[in-house]
């Protein structure tokens, strides 16, 4: 294919059920190499994956479980459970599950625990996550490097304007499935959104990362019974 020098490609490749997010920024003709990770849940669904730095991460949000209804708190039932923005399944398929702290541990409170990540994975500890927002640079242009491009408004991508900074150079591929509240309710699909770590602060507050519209990067303590997105790490 042609290229410019420092152009800047985000290519997904198939193999089967495997697929691999490659950030290349294109300096000379060269041959690129997939290497293609297990990393599919409880439920049989399979995502892409990205390596960044010495990590390698999931390239999509977790959607493993069954629904329940925004308004009803997650239990330990020994099923997975799982909330649409919304109630509303298409936002799944688009945005992944939301899920409240102690469902994502599988209510265990050790930092890095699989919970209910793929086995070979795990919640990423707040320590990883530091890992990932220095090697993109520090917090004030990570977030930028980690989302999606483009804007609702353009009819270009998932985020509304501005989204700035915006390159998604990392292929983290991050999109704003905002949030369900501790309420019940749902709000900010679109502008915000919210990943979760393994590491709690208290018994009723855990840390997050928060990438918004308008911004690059937050990092944040929010209530364990608020909804995020979950994002697994591969095991070393």
């Amino acid at each position: 294919m042609q290229y410019n020098d420092d152009d800047q490609l985000l290519l997904k490749c198939f193999s089967g059920i495997y697929s691999a997010v490659i950030p290349l920024i294109l300096v000379q003709s060269q041959t690129v190499t997939a290497n293609f990770i297990t990393c599919t849940d409880a439920d049989g669904n399979n995502y892409a994956t990205v390596t960044i730095g010495s990590q390698t991460w999931m390239a999509e949000n977790l959607n493993v479980g069954i629904r329940i209804d925004g308004f009803h708190g997650q239990t330990d039932n020994g099923t997975i459970e799982k909330y649409y923005y919304n109630n509303n399944e298409a936002n799944c398929v688009i945005y992944g599950g939301l899920y409240q702290w102690n469902e994502m541990m599988q209510y265990m409170t050790i930092p890095g625990v699989k919970g209910i990540c793929p086995t070979g994975w795990h919640i990423p500890t707040d320590a990883e996550w530091i890992t990932l927002t220095t090697f993109l640079g520090g917090k004030s242009v990570a977030g930028g490097k980690m989302k999606s491009t483009g804007t609702i408004e353009a009819g270009t991508g998932l985020w509304y304007s501005p989204n700035p900074g915006a390159t998604n150079e990392s292929g983290f591929s991050a999109v704003p499935a905002c949030c369900r509240s501790n309420n019940g309710s749902f709000s900010s699909i679109g502008g915000n959104g919210g990943w979760w770590s393994s590491s709690g602060s208290s018994t009723s507050f855990a840390w997050r990362r928060y990438l918004s519209y308008n911004s690059s990067y937050v990092l944040s303590l929010v209530y364990k019974n608020n909804g995020f997105s979950v994002r697994c790490m591969k095991d070393f």
